[in-house]
């Protein structure tokens, strides 16, 4: 449909170029009218009360920017904004006036006649009958503070639609689907960073319609899975606020029950509560499927503790059982060497990345189900690779029992299937030390760590790292180190403070 344009900017090289943009498009224009300061555009909307205004929002003041604001939702012209500035201020401003696009200089030619077809549809679709395009866009008690502020009053009941896609980077081109979209009897559209939302009428009765309708005609178009919660509550006694809180509250159902479906509510259900760590008697039936291999337990362990929630537990809690779990999974593969091995390292960055912020809980079920049989096969392939290297499944052994006082050679080579004799002579050979120097070097190295990183008293030290005499753990510390367990304590922490104060 033609219509008048009115092109505002205080460039004559971007306000002459925006113009032969305009002129050389296939759009259909009856005229277009160019203003060069605030105004000259006042005199020209007064005079010619243009279709579509393409106005540099850096040529309103703070002073003229309530009476600019009051013109347009009075005459709710298309609006498209330009500015120089890629703020959050001044996209804020370009939201607030629910403007169908806000173009940042220097314009990309693509960008500009993206803009100028999506402000033709927009105005086709003002002037058709049942047109979507409503003053109410601009009704003056529906603002951003109206949602954001619980103390904010609005004059009007509204029910809350909230449109999200999985992807936040489609959160624009949602929005700009929806400000196209023939809805009846709504009240405000407002893109937020992660969702759409959107205001209907108290009266309107088809809401759930309508949504269905969009839902399909979005999956018509894209890819990006759809969800889509509405309030529909009739408390008097809620703010607008207070129902959009309520709102993205129940948005987060996606994360157990996915997208490409419509949520309808009229109180939102509480979360129950669940605990976010595992118990010791699941960590030990942890450790021992892993140890097992029991990847047919794991796989119904987690589907019936994460796929069968109902009531729902708050999905951070969910989040942090899940690192609890993976914790579990990370020293299986400390135990077989694994996380030496840069993919099974990258593929376990994944799976924690994937519990933090991944959208949908069974995804991430099936992730960590996936993880844990590549694991095995990697743990059962360590397993043959440590066979043919007896000292090498040897020091993991000592590794994990150094702690025991009464761990002795003997117990070492029956774990690696060799005579006691000849698994000293191979431990010599390839190490250039005895097990007790393997032993008492182990144990030191943990002994230190403890002292610098812990205040726990030396005694307690003494037994965790497998000396019941702590006199005689003493004797080898300073053996093995050149001082006393407490002087090598004293000298870290002066040389710690020395560097401070140095600074």
């Amino acid at each position: 449909m033609e219509g008048k344009w009115l092109i505002a900017d205080r460039d004559l090289n971007e306000r002459e170029g925006l113009k032969w943009l305009l002129k050389t498009s296939s759009i259909p224009v009856t005229n277009i009218f160019l203003a060069t300061d605030y105004q000259e555009f006042i005199v020209l909307f007064e005079k010619e009360t243009p279709d579509v205004v393409l106005m540099e929002l850096d040529m309103i003041s703070k002073e003229e920017w309530s009476t600019f604001r009051e013109l347009m939702q009075i005459y709710t012209p298309v609006l498209l904004l330009t500015s120089a500035e890629a703020t959050f201020e001044k996209a804020r401003l370009a939201i607030d006036m629910q403007a169908l696009d806000l173009m940042i200089k220097p314009f990309s030619t693509t960008k500009v006649k993206a803009a100028y077809q999506k402000a033709s549809r927009k105005l086709t679709a003002k002037n058709s009958p049942g047109g979507s395009f409503h003053s109410s866009y601009y009704h003056k008690e529906v603002s951003y503070e109206a949602l954001f502020l619980s103390q904010a009053a609005s004059a009007e009941n509204y029910h809350i639609a909230a449109f999200q896609t999985e992807s936040n980077e489609t959160i624009h081109t949602l929005h700009s689907f929806l400000t196209e979209y023939p809805f009846k009897s709504i009240q405000g559209i407002f893109p937020l960073s992660d969702m759409v939302i959107l205001l209907f009428q108290e009266t309107c009765t088809n809401i759930t319609e309508q949504c269905q309708k969009v839902m399909r005609r979005w999956e018509e178009e894209f890819s990006d899975p759809l969800a889509i919660v509405i309030h529909k509550g009739q408390s008097q006694t809620l703010n607008l606020n207070q129902k959009y809180l309520q709102t993205r509250k129940m948005l987060e159902l996606t994360y157990y029950k996915g997208y490409q479906q419509i949520v309808e509510f009229d109180d939102p259900p509480d979360w129950v509560h669940t605990d976010p760590f595992l118990t010791p008697p699941e960590q030990r039936e942890w450790v021992d499927m892993l140890a097992n291999f029991a990847l047919e337990k794991i796989k119904k362990w987690l589907y019936d503790e994460f796929l069968q929630l109902n009531p729902f537990p708050d999905p951070g809690l969910v989040r942090i059982r899940l690192t609890s779990i993976l914790a579990q999974v990370r020293r299986f593969m400390k135990t077989y060497n694994l996380h030496d091995n840069q993919e099974f390292e990258r593929e376990y960055r994944y799976i924690f990345n994937s519990i933090l912020y991944d959208t949908v809980l069974y995804r991430t079920v099936q992730n960590l189900i996936l993880f844990n049989q590549r694991l095995f096969v990697g743990a059962k392939r360590s397993i043959q690779n440590l066979k043919q290297d007896p000292i090498e499944r040897a020091m993991v052994f000592i590794e994990d029992n150094f702690s025991n006082s009464s761990l002795r050679l003997e117990d070492v080579a029956k774990y690696v299937d060799r005579n006691p004799s000849y698994f000293s002579h191979l431990l010599a050979s390839s190490t250039n030390s005895s097990f007790t120097d393997v032993l008492a070097g182990i144990r030191i190295k943990e002994a230190k760590r403890l002292l610098l990183e812990t205040n726990k008293p030396v005694k307690e030290i003494s037994a965790l790292v497998g000396y019941q005499n702590s006199n005689y753990f003493s004797r080898i510390f300073k053996k093995l180190s050149g001082s006393s367990p407490r002087e090598f304590r004293m000298k870290k922490v002066n040389t710690l403070y020395g560097k401070i104060g140095s600074e």
